[in-house]
C-alpha cells in the first residue's frame, strides 16, 4: 500500500478543509495511479485517506479525515447519503432525470453518474474514479433499490487528459433503448446518452428553466444557444406566442425539433442553424425584440488564463441581449465558469446594460439544481450562475 506525506503548507490548506492536495504540496511518497491512500502530515500523523493520481496537478483527493481506512459500509454510507438527498428534493422521478452522483462535491472524487429514467450514465475523470469504477456503481444500484435498464460509461471529457487516461465510452450493463424520453416539470425530452453532450443532456439548468416559464406571460422568446431547446420547450408551453432558437449543432437543432413535436408546441418553435454571436448581431440591426431573451454560451473560460477573454465574450452577448428586449422584458443570462466569480459576472452584466443603454435590474441571481451541490469546502463546486434579469 502506498502512502503520501504532505508539506507544512499542505498539512495547513487540508486542514483548513479544502479536500485536494497539489503536486507542489507533496513532500514525500508513493502510490500506484488512482489507489486510495493514507495522508499524513511531515510529523506522521494521519490526516485522512484519499485517492492519488500519478500526472494531475491535483496529487491527491481526500475522501475521509481521520486514521480508519474507508471500508465498503463507509462508501454504503456516503452512496445513501447522495440517494437520500435527491429522494428528499423529489427528483427521483421515475420518469425524470437527475444527478444521483455529483463527484468530488459528494466526496466521491471524479465520479459522476446521471439518471435518465431507467438509464445510467457515469463519468469517471480520474484515476481513482477508474479505478474504482465497478465497484462503486454496484454499491450505488444497491442502495438506489432499483435495477437500471443500462448502465452506460460516458467518460469522453476532455479532462481525463489531465490524468493520463483516454477516452472511454461503453455500455457496463443491459440494453439501451433506441429512445430515450424523459420528464422535466411540463414538458418531455429525448436524451442521446452517446452523443449528446455530457452524459446527455444539461442537468444543472433543471430548475433555471422551470423558473423561466412564470416570465414568458406571451410575446416572443429568443433562446440563444439553445442546443436541445430545453429552455424554448418551457417558455413555448407556458404560453410564449413565438420562439426563436439559435444553435448550431446539426444533431441537437434536429433533436429540438423532435423534441417541439412531442411536446405539441412545432408551430411556435422555429430553430435556425447558425453561430449563435453572429445571429444575436443581425437580429439587433433588423430591429428584433423579443419578451424574453435566453443567452446561455459555452464556458468562456475553462481556465485562469483566458479569463480576460472571457470578459468581452459575455459583454458582448449580454449586450446583444438585452439590445433585444422589449421595455419591461427578461434577459435570463448563464455562465458554467468557474473561474468567472458571481461577482466578476455581474460586473460583466453591468458593463453590457451600460453598453446597451438600458436601465436593468436584477431579480435573481440562481445556481446549479440541487442534485449539482455545493459544497462549502470545495468552491470549485459553484460554478453556474444564471441571471434572471428585468430591462427598462
Amino acid at each position: 500500500m502506498g502512502k503520501i506525506t504532505v508539506s507544512g503548507k499542505g498539512r495547513r490548506w487540508l486542514e483548513r478543509g479544502h479536500p485536494w492536495a497539489y503536486v507542489d504540496d507533496i513532500a514525500s511518497g508513493k502510490a500506484d495511479a488512482g489507489e486510495l491512500v493514507p495522508v499524513e502530515t511531515p510529523n506522521g500523523d494521519v490526516l485522512g485517506w484519499g485517492l492519488f493520481s500519478t500526472t494531475s496537478r491535483i496529487a491527491v483527493r481526500m475522501v475521509s479525515r481521520g486514521e480508519a481506512q474507508p471500508n465498503r459500509d463507509f462508501w454504503v454510507a456516503r452512496m445513501q447519503r447522495a440517494v437520500d438527498a435527491r429522494r428528499a428534493s423529489g427528483l427521483l422521478d421515475p420518469e425524470g432525470a437527475c444527478r444521483l452522483l455529483s463527484g468530488d462535491a459528494e466526496g466521491v472524487p471524479g465520479l459522476i453518474v446521471d439518471r435518465y429514467a431507467d438509464v445510467l450514465v457515469l463519468q469517471c475523470g480520474t484515476q481513482g474514479a477508474d479505478r474504482m469504477r465497478d465497484f462503486l456503481v454496484d454499491i450505488l444500484v444497491e442502495v438506489l433499490g432499483e435495477q437500471p435498464r443500462a448502465v452506460v460509461d460516458r467518460s469522453d471529457i476532455g479532462v481525463r487528459r489531465l490524468e493520463g487516461l483516454e477516452p472511454r465510452v461503453e455500455t457496463l450493463s443491459g440494453s439501451v433503448p433506441e429512445s430515450i424520453t424523459v420528464r422535466e416539470g411540463d414538458i418531455h425530452y429525448s436524451v442521446d446518452v452517446f452523443q449528446g453532450h455530457k452524459t446527455g443532456a444539461y442537468l444543472d439548468q433543471r430548475n433555471n428553466r422551470i423558473a423561466v416559464e412564470s416570465h414568458v406571460r406571451g410575446g416572443r422568446v429568443l433562446d440563444a444557444f439553445s442546443y436541445d431547446g430545453l429552455f424554448a420547450l418551457h417558455a413555448a408551453v407556458a404560453g410564449a406566442e413565438s420562439v426563436l432558437c439559435l444553435e448550431q449543432n446539426k444533431a441537437a437543432c434536429e433533436r429540438l425539433v423532435a423534441n417541439a413535436e412531442r411536446n405539441g408546441v412545432a408551430d411556435k418553435i422555429t430553430v435556425e442553424r447558425v453561430d449563435a454571436m453572429g445571429r444575436l448581431r443581425s437580429l439587433a440591426e433588423e430591429t428584433e425584440r423579443f419578451r424574453v431573451a435566453i443567452v446561455d454560451p459555452p464556458a468562456f473560460a475553462r481556465n485562469r488564463k483566458e479569463v480576460e477573454g472571457a470578459e468581452r465574450g459575455y459583454v458582448e452577448v449580454n449586450r446583444r441581449g438585452l439590445s433585444l428586449l422589449e421595455p419591461g422584458g427578461t434577459l435570463v443570462s448563464a455562465s458554467c465558469s468557474y473561474n468567472i466569480q458571481p461577482e466578476a459576472f455581474l460586473k460583466f452584466l453591468q458593463t453590457a446594460a451600460r453598453l446597451a443603454g438600458r436601465d436593468v435590474w436584477l431579480e435573481a441571481l440562481a445556481g446549479a439544481s440541487p442534485d449539482h451541490p455545493h459544497w462549502i469546502q470545495l468552491p470549485e463546486s459553484r460554478y453556474l450562475k444564471c441571471a434572471f434579469m428585468r430591462a427598462d
